[in-house]
């Protein structure tokens, strides 16, 4: 092991780091637009939703748990030919935002789901009583009382992705995981694992302030 610090390439660093941002920064908008709606339709259609549809509850409820409970790095190996066919490529930053999105938008649609579930029952029937139409629930009533929810379940997602894109080093997926894993385990150059773990932990950190400080402003 080597704990050489004046070794370290930083300029590699920093773009390793800034691939990784690019990552994350790429599929988060995809993840929303898939797990958001998804999440609604799987409220809405649960024991006691407004639209009550046991079946397609269930059959994306198991879709949703079957993603879930996959490992990552087994998922991109799984959806490689996808990957080939939509990006054009299977390893490096292009080849990882399909995998991601399908890995995170499942984990993001439940949260989104639970969310839900946290509003406030009256309101639906008093939105009911007043005749408000479906989408008038949704728009006015759901989404609005749900929003510190749902953007505590982004910054759950976003940090997800930071760490299903370390991941993805494993596999050449690029980013600070590829840097760690080339330098940390193949040359057995410690100094640059380390750093590489240092910068992931207060990019989560960033994350996660950011997120509370938006829960704190939306919830007033």
């Amino acid at each position: 092991m080597h704990w050489d610090i004046t070794s370290i390439d930083w300029v590699e660093i920093g773009f390793a780091t800034l691939d990784s941002l690019y990552m994350v920064l790429a599929a988060l908008p995809f993840t929303l637009l898939i797990g958001l709606p998804l999440g609604i339709i799987m409220f809405l259609t649960a024991q006691g939703g407004l639209l009550k549809k046991l079946w397609l509850y269930n059959i994306l409820s198991q879709i949703v748990n079957a993603l879930r409970s996959m490992p990552f790095l087994i998922l991109m190996v799984a959806v490689i030919p996808l990957s080939a066919t939509v990006m054009g490529d299977v390893i490096g930053i292009r080849g990882v935002v399909l995998p991601l999105i399908i890995g995170a938008a499942p984990f993001f649609a439940r949260l989104v789901e639970i969310a839900l579930r946290e509003v406030d029952r009256g309101i639906i029937e008093a939105m009911q009583s007043l005749g408000a139409t479906l989408w008038q629930i949704i728009y006015k009533g759901l989404l609005p009382e749900a929003f510190p929810g749902i953007v505590a379940s982004i910054t759950v997602t976003a940090i997800t992705l930071l760490a299903y894109s370390a991941l993805s080093g494993a596999l050449g997926g690029g980013g600070l995981g590829e840097l760690a894993i080339r330098y940390g385990y193949y040359r057995y150059e410690t100094a640059v694992m380390v750093v590489t773990i240092v910068i992931l932990a207060i990019m989560v950190a960033i994350i996660q302030e950011l997120g509370d400080w938006l829960v704190r402003v939306v919830s007033h």
